[in-house]
């Protein structure tokens, strides 16, 4: 149970890290770029949901700190639930 724990916790971190990293990305890297384009490939398709509900304020995207808050939500949800089960 402690291993699942755990995973949940480094795929958690894994995610936000590479969320933040593609957010800093966008301002400063060309969007053709291979190191860009594989991290879009992988955040994209979790943002891509967040953008149908939620539009842009004027030129600001808040779908990333929506997706960092849902996966912080779902990390807890499941290791609380995990810890329930003992």
């Amino acid at each position: 149970m402690v291993y699942i724990i755990t995973l949940i916790q480094i795929i958690t971190s894994v995610l936000s890290l590479l969320v933040l990293i593609d957010i800093l990305l966008h301002w400063f890297m060309d969007p053709y770029h291979p190191i860009r384009r594989t991290l879009d490939s992988i955040v994209e398709p979790m943002l891509i949901p967040i953008r149908r509900i939620l539009p842009t304020v004027g030129m600001f995207d808040f779908s990333p700190v929506v997706l960092l808050i849902l996966i912080e939500l779902v990390s807890k949800i499941l290791i609380d639930l995990l810890y329930a089960l003992r």
